[in-house]
C-alpha cells in the first residue's frame, strides 16, 4: 500500500512524501488538510531539482496531531514505533500558529444536498454508516442512523450516503399519459432488501445513491470507518427519471474527517432540530406553505414518505406533505371500476422516497370531491404539474417539464399488506 502526501511548513513551500506499508492500517489517515505530521527517519531525496521525501516501513514512523485544537498535544494516530520527543508540543504550537495566521490552507466550498442545483462535479460532506444483512455486503454500524452500501445488478457497489438537509426536487419530462406502460420508478436503485436496514434509515433529509465507477473499490470499502462522517470531492450529480444520485470517478477523492469537525456539528445539529420539530419534518421546499390544491381533515402530526416507509406499526395514520408525479388509470374516465368504485393508483414523492398510494371507495368519492368531469381533467393537469401555454390553463405545452406542486395529502398504512391509501383529502375545485 501508498499513501501520496504534500507537506509544508515555513521553511518550503511543497514537499512530497510517499508512504510505503504492508498494511492498510499503517498509512496515516489524515483526518483534514492542515493537520500537522511528524515524521521521522524519512529518507530525503532530490530529483532533477525537487526535493522529496520516502517513507520507509522498516525504519521510519510518523504520528497525526490536529492541526486547529491549540489545547491537546496528543497526536490522533501514531505508528507503533513512533517515540515523542520533549519539545514536540512547542514545534506543534509554532506550526498552529503559523498555520492559522498564513491562510496557506486553501479548501475547497462543501455543498450540502439540498444546494444541488444542476448536473455537474459537487464537494460534499455526508455521512456513509453501512449495514446489510446479505454476504455480498461490507457490514459497519452506526450508533444512530444507519445507511447501506451493496451491489447493483450491474455489479457496480452503490452506498447510501445522507447528510440531513432535502435535495431540490426535479422538474419531470414523462408525459402522465406514458405511466401505465413505462412508468416512473421508485428509486433509483432498489432499496435494500431486508426491512431491518430500511427501519434504520432517517427518515428527515434525502438519501443519496452514490454509484462506485471505480476499480479500487476494495481500498475504498477498507477506508469506511464505523459511525464516520466523510469528505467526498469531485462527486458527479446526474439526474435519472426526476431522481437525484451521484457518481464516484476515478477524479472523485473521499476523506474521513473527525466527528468534532464544524461541518458535522453544524449538519447534525440541523438534523436533531428537524428530527424533533413538527413543522420541521415537512420539505424545506414547500417552505412558506404547501399549494392550497387539496385540503386535509387529519389532525396528525407532519410525516416524511421515509415515516411511512419504515412505520413498524400495522395500521397507522399520517400526515404528509408530497407531489402528485404520476396517476394510473391516466384518463379520468377509466377513474371507476365497471360497478362504480373509484380505483385510482398514485405516485407521490417527497424529499425522502416515492411511494404508491390508492384513492379508494369512499376515501376516493371523498378525493375527488364530485368535481364535474371536465374540472376534474383541469385539476389533475394542475396536481400533476402540467404546463399549461395560456392565461385560462386549457392548451397544454407538448413536451414541457413538469413541476408539480407540493400538497398536504393524509395516508393510512398497512405495513403487513404493504399498501398505502389516501384519505381524509380533497380536491378543491
Amino acid at each position: 500500500y501508498v499513501c501520496k502526501l504534500k507537506i509544508i511548513d515555513e521553511s518550503h513551500p511543497e514537499i512530497p512524501v510517499h508512504v510505503f506499508a504492508q498494511e492498510i492500517d499503517h498509512l496515516p489517515f489524515v483526518a483534514a488538510v492542515g493537520d500537522i505530521i511528524h515524521l521521522s527517519r524519512v529518507v530525503m531525496r532530490i530529483h532533477e531539482g525537487d526535493v522529496y521525501a520516502i517513507f520507509n516501513k522498516k525504519f521510519s514512523s510518523f504520528a497525526l496531531y490536529d492541526g486547529k485544537d491549540v489545547e491537546n498535544f496528543q497526536p490522533y494516530q501514531v505508528l507503533l514505533r513512533y517515540e515523542a520527543r520533549k519539545h514536540d508540543a512547542m514545534i506543534i504550537a509554532g506550526l498552529r500558529k503559523w498555520l492559522a495566521s498564513s491562510h496557506v490552507i486553501d479548501e475547497p466550498n462543501f455543498s450540502l444536498l439540498e444546494e444541488i442545483n444542476e448536473v455537474g462535479l459537487v464537494n460534499l460532506v455526508c455521512k456513509i454508516i453501512l449495514r446489510c444483512s446479505d454476504p455480498s455486503s461490507y457490514l459497519l454500524f452506526g450508533p444512530t442512523k444507519v445507511l447501506h452500501i451493496c451491489k447493483t445488478t450491474d455489479d457496480k457497489w452503490m452506498a447510501f450516503i445522507w447528510d440531513g438537509t432535502d435535495a431540490p426536487p426535479i422538474s419531470i419530462y414523462k408525459k402522465p399519459e406514458d405511466e401505465e406502460r413505462n412508468p416512473l420508478p421508485l428509486h433509483f436503485k432498489p432499496l435494500p432488501s431486508s426491512g431491518d436496514v430500511l427501519h434504520t434509515f432517517p427518515t428527515v433529509g434525502t438519501i443519496l445513491r452514490l454509484i462506485f465507477d471505480v476499480e479500487c473499490m476494495p481500498y475504498i470499502l477498507q477506508l469506511l470507518k464505523v459511525c464516520q462522517w466523510f469528505k467526498l470531492f469531485c462527486v458527479e450529480c446526474k439526474v435519472h427519471e426526476g431522481l437525484w444520485y451521484g457518481v464516484f470517478t476515478s477524479y472523485s477523492k473521499i476523506r474521513d474527517i473527525p466527528n468534532v469537525d464544524i461541518l458535522i456539528l453544524e449538519r447534525q445539529s440541523n438534523y436533531d432540530c428537524r428530527s424533533l420539530g413538527n413543522l420541521d419534518r415537512m420539505p424545506s421546499w414547500s417552505c412558506p406553505w404547501p399549494s392550497k390544491i387539496t385540503e386535509v381533515n387529519c389532525s396528525a402530526p407532519f410525516a416524511t414518505l421515509m415515516d411511512v416507509l419504515t412505520c413498524q406499526k400495522v395500521r397507522k395514520k399520517f400526515r404528509c406533505v408530497i407531489r402528485f408525479v404520476a396517476v394510473i388509470p391516466w384518463r379520468v374516465e377509466d377513474f371507476r371500476s365497471p360497478d362504480g368504485v373509484y380505483r385510482v393508483k398514485f405516485t407521490l414523492e417527497d424529499p425522502t422516497a416515492r411511494i404508491h398510494a390508492y384513492s379508494y371507495a369512499e376515501d376516493g368519492e371523498k378525493f375527488f370531491n364530485g368535481i364535474s368531469t371536465g374540472g376534474l381533467k383541469r385539476k389533475l393537469n394542475e396536481l400533476l404539474g402540467v404546463p399549461k401555454s395560456d392565461d385560462d390553463g386549457q392548451e397544454e405545452i407538448e413536451g414541457g417539464a413538469r413541476n408539480p406542486p407540493w400538497v398536504q395529502c393524509c395516508l393510512k398504512s398497512h405495513s403487513i399488506k404493504r399498501r398505502r391509501w389516501i384519505f381524509d383529502t380533497k380536491l378543491v375545485g
